[in-house]
């Protein structure tokens, strides 16, 4: 517990400083006061010291000393000294405010962050026949076509992945594609490719 009748102008040593955590822990007020007139300056120089400016280092040296109060049943001094405890707050809350600042803030309108529209019945009734349409006209297609036009359009290779994926010269592929969307416009509207 502080002497606050103290005259003694020499800092407190390590175990008093580790007594007044500890009775922090107890919600000492007095202890976390000595504490406090102790540590915060320290604290806040050493913020300012990691390239922080005054103001933000003083907000930062208010948060840790709370976080010393609030979780002073956490320190052990088996484990480390009250001052490498606290600078170890201080130096994680300096890390968590530069992270935070480096993530950019996101904007509410950003296109990719709104909803996905709802589809009107008629557009998605209109889909579904498109659909329906392109898949009749498959089935009249020679299988190799087909199979091609799969690797293009559903695993999105490119003519030359799916020549040597299926082992013919990439001509064949180009020419095959091209063969089978010949006969798809013979028997789709314009609207359907």
């Amino acid at each position: 517990m502080p002497d606050s009748s103290r005259q003694d102008t020499s800092p407190p040593g390590r175990d008093q400083l580790d007594a007044w955590v500890e009775a922090c822990a107890k919600a000492d007020r007095s202890a976390f006061a000595a504490l406090f007139e102790f540590y915060a300056p320290r604290v806040k120089g050493y913020l300012k010291r990691l390239a922080t400016d005054d103001a933000t280092a003083e907000e930062l040296a208010q948060e840790v000393m709370l976080t010393v109060w609030r979780k002073a049943g956490q320190f052990d001094s088996r484990q480390a000294s009250a001052s490498t405890w606290i600078f170890r707050i201080a130096r994680n809350r300096r890390i968590d405010m530069a992270r935070k600042a480096a993530r950019p803030d996101l904007d509410q309108d950003e296109p990719l962050l709104q909803p996905v529209a709802e589809e009107l019945p008629d557009t998605a009734a209109h889909a579904r026949d498109r659909e329906g349409r392109v898949r009749e006209a498959l089935k009249l297609l020679p299988e190799d076509q087909v199979r091609l036009l799969k690797l293009a359009f559903f695993e999105g290779l490119s003519h030359s992945e799916i020549a040597e994926h299926e082992g013919v010269p990439l001509g064949t592929v180009k020419s095959r594609i091209r063969l089978a969307f010949d006969k798809l416009r013979g028997q789709l509207d314009p609207g359907d490719i």
